[in-house]
């Protein structure tokens, strides 16, 4: 089992990406030593002041000395490592081979979970010895920003030690959500999915542009989200308007198993968003620069906001 508190716990980051920084900054803010594992020379030296920028604003950027980047696994001290987090390509062989050095290396203790957001810890881990402790844990970009961590369970996962990593993971200032089943999509992105199943449909039968899409999720329902989830929702609202709306709404929501003709349209142009300058929107650099400000501005919003209801992190040590 994971100690109950992160405070000086080994953690390994495998994977320096965007990714990977922001995880080794989750796991900074809990009072883990951290050790990021990546080739990239640029992505190991400029590590360090990454996770001080982001630690700063949480009065913690002392804690950015605790993180350390190496090459390769060779060089980690494995003897005292409690936890590995896999952040690498979403590429299922390489991680396939990662885990099964990760076995080689470390100690039959050691906690070895996976960022994938699209393979399940079962395929991942496939044949390997000691697979109960093996497990999920999927985080949402930017992961220092975006309070969720998703601990996914496989079929052959010790559930006792998803919930030591669910508290683990709440000493980080994370809040963690159980996911007892790895289907595709595990619990955030299966719900995701759905919604933009019906946005992109709606699009594509042209009920509304992809600008009133965006509006009607964040001014509308999606605005109320920050306060409480579909569920809790309802019994605001009252079950009895959900189940009538429901029965008149379902027959017509999209039930395509195929993605949407205009999201296929973008990608076949080679529009994919952000990284290509242009998506459903145009992404100039500096509109590229500008909008990532904004978007990151108004999640630390968010969190002053839900501070009350956050999991607290311990400051005095």
């Amino acid at each position: 089992m994971l100690p109950s508190h992160p405070k000086n716990v080994h953690a390994v980051v495998v994977g320096g990406g965007t990714m990977g920084a922001d995880v080794a900054i989750v796991l900074a803010r809990g009072g883990c030593r951290v050790t990021v594992v990546d080739p990239g020379e640029a992505r190991r030296a400029a590590l360090q002041a990454h996770v001080r920028q982001g630690l700063t604003p949480l009065g913690l950027e002392r804690r950015a000395d605790q993180v350390t980047a190496v090459a390769e696994l060779s060089s980690v001290a494995w003897d005292d490592v409690a936890l590995v987090v896999e952040c690498i390509p979403e590429n299922l062989p390489m991680k396939q081979q990662l885990f099964a050095e990760l076995v080689k290396h470390a100690r039959a203790s050691a906690v070895l979970a996976s960022n994938s957001s699209s393979f399940p810890i079962s395929a991942i881990v496939q044949g390997l010895d000691s697979r109960q402790r093996m497990l999920g844990l999927h985080f949402f970009m930017p992961a220092h920003l975006v309070p969720l961590v998703e601990v996914v369970c496989g079929p052959d996962s010790n559930l006792a030690l998803a919930d030591s990593l669910s508290a683990f993971m709440r000493g980080c200032g994370s809040v963690p959500v159980l996911v007892r089943k790895d289907k595709p999509g595990f619990l955030a992105n299966r719900l995701q999915h759905a919604l933009a199943r019906e946005a992109f449909a709606m699009i594509d039968e042209g009920i509304a542009t992809p600008e009133d899409v965006d509006a009607a999720v964040r001014f509308g329902f999606g605005f109320r989200y920050l306060a409480a989830g579909p569920v809790l929702q309802r019994d605001h609202a009252g079950l009895d308007v959900h189940r009538a709306a429901a029965a008149s709404m379902y027959p017509s929501l999209s039930s395509t198993t195929v993605p949407a003709k205009v999201l296929q349209t973008h990608v076949d142009a080679g529009r994919l968003g952000m990284k290509t300058g242009a998506g459903f929107y145009e992404w100039p650099e500096t509109r590229r620069r500008t909008e990532r400000a904004r978007y990151d501005r108004l999640l630390r919003q968010g969190l002053d906001l839900l501070a009350d209801e956050l999991p607290p992190l311990d400051k005095t040590f």
